[in-house]
């Protein structure tokens, strides 16, 4: 992979932080362990983060692909 195609993953990566802010994700819990009892529950986490970080993250992904080195014709 070459670093235009790096940059634009990333820029890629930012557009989804951007559009998806954040993601909720359940985890099981033991509430009670009496001998062969138990006891879960399901609780639920929520990620997010502000846009503003997305923003960052495709800025970030344009420079990186801006500053790739151009393949000049006729070397290699």
């Amino acid at each position: 992979m070459n670093v235009k195609t790096i940059g634009l993953i990333i820029a890629a990566i930012g557009l989804l932080m951007t559009l998806y802010t954040g993601f909720n994700y359940v985890t099981r819990e033991k509430v009670v362990d009496i001998g062969s009892v138990q006891i879960t529950r399901d609780k639920e986490h929520t990620a997010s983060w502000s846009p503003f970080i997305g923003i960052g993250v495709m800025v970030i992904g344009g420079i990186v692909f801006l500053s790739g080195k151009k393949k000049l014709s006729g070397l290699n």
